[in-house]
């Protein structure tokens, strides 16, 4: 695997609140090597290993878009949602930032019907055939677009399953987790101090609940999404 300086800076970490766990009686035992200290009633993270999992993690998104692998990010808390799809548009990546459907990856064959429907819907609603059914055929079907929109706007180009998963907050996704290990697709997980750091393929220990911590995780992950991609171009 490729090793780079990604400038992770544990001053601008601690700006971002990455370094704030949750309360001391709120959290998994398994995650006592990547804590520092107590605080006010809170466990704080060990910046050095955020740094570390998260150069780490780096260079393996970094070498899988040089080879021109395709990513998903996943985050469907309010406090996630416009930073995922914010990282996932940049870093041209797949996302889902509103409901993970169960069997959204285990079950891609009805995925992928729904993706066509979809897509259809869409077209007809460009090309104005909607426009051209009866009223109530017409307001059917443009239900069934904002809903399909809703939960799959952010896969809509996904023509098979992802390469690598990218997760923010362990427990809020562990249906997509667990699906993810059930086909043996890498995953990168943020995980908080109330989490399990043996699940994923690479755990970052962070504050998965302030938006600046999530937002400074995504932005080094998708700047290196987005220099393997400039390699992958210049090197086909």
């Amino acid at each position: 695997m490729t090793r780079r300086y990604w400038n992770i800076n544990l001053e601008e970490m601690m700006e971002a609140g990455v370094h704030f766990g949750h309360g001391t009686r709120k959290w998994n035992p398994r995650m006592a090597p990547y804590i520092s200290a107590k605080r006010k009633g809170i466990h704080i993270t060990n910046l050095t290993r955020t740094a570390r999992f998260l150069s780490e993690a780096c260079d393996l998104v970094f070498d899988a878009a040089s080879r021109g692998k395709q990513f998903l990010i996943v985050g469907t808390k309010n406090k996630a949602a416009d930073s995922v799809a914010r990282a996932a548009i940049k870093a041209r990546c797949h996302y889902v930032n509103k409901k993970w459907l169960g069997g959204m990856s285990t079950n891609w064959s009805t995925t992928e019907t729904r993706l066509h429907k979809f897509r259809d819907l869409r077209t007809e609603q460009k090309t104005g055939r909607l426009n051209r059914l009866p009223k109530r055929d017409a307001a059917m079907l443009k239900r069934q677009l904002s809903h399909l929109q809703t939960y799959l706007g952010g896969i809509k180009y996904m023509t098979g399953l992802p390469d690598i998963v990218i997760i923010v907050d362990q427990q809020e996704e562990y249906t997509a987790l667990r699906e993810c290990i059930t086909l043996g697709i890498p995953t990168i997980c943020l995980i908080d101090t109330n989490c399990d750091p043996d699940l994923a393929d690479i755990s970052i220990p962070a504050n998965d609940d302030a938006i600046a911590s999530i937002r400074l995780i995504l932005n080094k992950l998708v700047f290196a999404i987005c220099e393997g991609r400039s390699s992958y171009i210049r090197n086909p």
